[in-house]
C-alpha cells in the first residue's frame, strides 16, 4: 500500500469518524478511522467530486 498522508478524522455524532487521505500519486483515500489498512480509494478528482455532490444534497435521501 502506498504512503497516505491522512488528514484529522471528520467526526459526527457518536463515534461516527472518518478520514480523508491522499498520496504522493494524486489519489484519494476515504476510510473509518481505526480502520485505514482498508481504505476506498479513488482519483483525487472523484473525491472532489463526490464531496461537491454531498454539499448539494445528491445524497439526502440516503438520510
Amino acid at each position: 500500500m502506498p504512503h497516505i498522508n491522512w488528514e484529522a478524522p471528520f467526526c459526527g455524532e457518536g463515534a461516527n469518524c472518518f478520514r480523508l487521505g491522499t498520496d504522493a500519486d494524486g489519489n484519494a483515500y476515504i476510510a473509518v478511522t481505526g480502520h485505514e489498512d482498508r481504505p476506498l480509494t479513488d482519483a483525487r478528482e472523484a473525491l472532489v467530486q463526490l464531496i461537491q455532490d454531498i454539499k448539494a444534497g445528491k445524497a439526502d435521501h440516503l438520510l
